[in-house]
């Protein structure tokens, strides 16, 4: 079974986390399938960058996003996209709004927090 995971990148005490299709019985930083983005807790607010095309074939596949990454989606919008996806929304359409989305998210990547 595949999940979509978070694997843990960086130094001692700087995490940051690639948003990863990999196989349910492989490590948490081993052997993965795909990257689908990223995620960087340490700014302000975090940095959420996605490929949400492939995010939604693994989904539709049947792949399963662990809790944690299931949080880092829901908080980018992702999962809402993926079920009108599923209702027959074009693919177009949720992708530009994604960009936009991630636009106003991401507003300064290199701002820390205190």
């Amino acid at each position: 079974m595949v999940r979509i995971r978070l694997r843990r990148v960086g130094l001692k005490g700087q995490p940051s986390y690639r948003i990863v299709a990999a196989d349910k019985e492989a490590p948490r930083d081993g052997r993965f399938l795909e990257i689908l983005g990223y995620y960087n807790p340490r700014t302000e607010p975090a940095t959420i960058e996605l490929k949400e095309d492939r995010l939604y074939d693994w989904m539709s596949k049947g792949a399963q996003p662990t809790e944690s990454a299931e949080q880092v989606l829901r908080t980018a919008g992702a999962l809402e996209r993926y079920a009108r996806f599923k209702a027959g929304e074009a693919l177009e359409t949720l992708l530009a709004e994604a960009k936009e989305a991630a636009a106003k998210r991401n507003v300064n990547a290199k701002t820390r927090r205190n």
